[in-house]
């Protein structure tokens, strides 16, 4: 089937824009009837037809705006798109199509990675005493509203046309769907817009669709971060602003003032068609809690009330499951929520970070059976956990040890620089970085905590071999092994 595939449908991305270093296509040729498929230049009608549930996203079931459409789509379509997905992601990597701000479905990229760049971004125009403006958007039904003239049209932009853009044209086209609620269910209506929600190629062409978005903002002098289809627009600017400052762009959005003093943001006024929109105090990013300050004191107490609920509820269950089995329950539960973007932890105070180490313990006490009163650092050590803070650094290690090899953001990887000194030293090939000047990093948020000063510091203190492991594996197991000696002085 390799064979049938590098000479069919998506064998001709080569033809059409040359990749530099295209990777391999798919081999599968244990599945005949797929590369049939994938060789005809129309994607199957009897596989594009959508059964639409509606789930409520808030409690409010009774109002019809918090439903939202799942697609439950045909099996054997999903394998089709998911050969198909794989060619086209190899293709979007070679070409570098995609919006480098967008975070969303790509390899490499995610909502830490988002987060971790826009707060260094904040804490250094902190440092420098500007105020900045974080704005957040959130594009109401964004996959039901693709135009797939544009989307198309964006397709043959890419360099794709022919058999490639026929497939692709009649996944998007001549699609249908029927709406059930209970046991009742609509007859099948025509789609005309829109990409199916629990599609595999549909992040992709949303991506593709969604790409001069960040080109039109950066354009206006304002950057920007996105995820899918959330937006997340920074604006910094003098303390003695005084002025209105338009904002264009749909519903659902919130605005948060970040500064040094809650009163120099007095006099901003953010307006939105004419309507002036509140400051707030504290917005939810990506689902992190922003606060003013950037003290994430808001998030870690959300974290915290929700862990300890988690923790409740897992402790009833303890008498019915064995050991490994709460360790997993207690990882689903209670570790995820800690470990969460918890890169931005980093320097957190010891108070605040003390509030989720009292979560780990309680953990800990939870699955050994440990009493309450026991020391938790023996138990975490047996248990392999690092303390809060170590986890932190090591989820900041990880993300540098990516942007610096190729495997994370571009964005991220601009953050921090190679340290090269004005002459040869013994210290030239020890891949070490260049740290901020104390005059870039004055204030406290900045030295402790942002990414670029915090991420060259802890990573020029690893031992050499640690730092020029030569796979992300083989870096996390040294790096885990040397961050465990440190806290538990083995």
């Amino acid at each position: 089937m390799g064979e049938i595939l590098t000479q069919g449908l998506f064998g001709r991305f080569l033809e059409y824009k040359p990749p530099a270093g295209a990777r391999a296509l798919i081999q599968a040729g244990k599945v005949p009837f797929l590369a049939e498929m994938v060789e005809n230049p129309s994607f199957p009608l009897h596989l594009s037809q959508q059964h639409q549930e509606r789930d409520y996203m808030a409690h409010e079931s009774s109002q019809l705006d918090s439903y939202r459409p799942i697609s439950n789509l045909p099996f054997l379509g999903k394998v089709l798109e998911r050969v198909v997905a794989a060619q086209l992601q190899a293709f979007l990597v070679d070409t570098n199509f995609l919006d480098p701000a967008q975070s969303g479905f790509r390899p490499g990229h995610g909502t830490e990675t988002a987060l971790v760049a826009l707060v260094d971004d904040l804490r250094r125009e902190l440092d420098r005493g500007s105020v900045s403006l974080l704005v957040l958007l959130d594009l109401s039904a964004a996959f039901d509203t693709v135009d797939h003239g544009i989307l198309l049209g964006r397709l043959a932009g890419m360099g794709l046309g022919g058999t490639v853009l026929q497939w692709l044209h009649s996944f998007l086209e001549g699609r249908s769907q029927m709406v059930s609620v209970g046991d009742a269910c609509s007859a099948p209506q025509p789609l005309t817009c829109g990409v199916p929600q629990g599609s595999v190629l549909s992040p992709m062409l949303f991506n593709i669709y969604m790409k001069p978005l960040g080109e039109i903002i950066r354009s206006f002098g304002v950057r920007c971060h996105l995820y899918a289809d959330g937006v997340q627009l920074c604006h910094s600017f003098p303390p003695v602003t005084k002025e209105a400052v338009q904002i264009l762009n749909p519903d659902k959005t919130e605005v948060l003032l970040v500064s040094r003093r809650a009163e120099q943001g007095i006099g901003l006024q953010p307006v939105l068609d004419g309507v002036a929109l509140p400051l707030k105090t504290q917005v939810r990013s990506l689902g992190v809690l922003l606060d003013s300050s950037l003290s994430l004191e808001p998030q870690v107490s959300a974290v915290a009330r929700g862990a300890f609920a988690q923790l409740r509820l897992v402790r009833q269950l303890r008498p019915f499951l064995g050991r490994s089995d709460l360790a997993t329950v207690v990882h689903a539960l209670v570790t995820s929520r800690l470990d969460y973007c918890n890169a931005l932890y980093v320097g957190l105070p010891l108070k605040t970070a003390q509030k989720l180490q009292l979560v780990q313990r309680a953990a800990a006490r939870l699955i050994t059976g440990a009493a309450y009163r026991e020391r938790t650092t023996p138990l975490l050590s047996q248990l392999h956990w690092l303390p809060i803070c170590y986890r932190a650094q090591f989820k900041v290690l990880v993300l540098t040890y990516k942007a610096l090899n190729g495997s994370g953001p571009i964005y991220l990887s601009e953050h921090i620089s190679s340290y090269e000194p004005t002459r040869t030293l013994r210290s030239s090939g020890e891949a070490l970085l260049s740290i901020p000047p104390a005059s870039q990093a004055r204030l406290v948020g900045t030295r402790d905590r942002a990414f670029s000063v915090v991420a060259p510091r802890l990573w020029n203190s690893l031992p050499n071999d640690i730092r020029q492991a030569p796979s992300l594996l083989g870096f996390w197991k040294k790096l885990k092994t040397w961050l465990c000696m440190q806290a538990f002085n083995e």
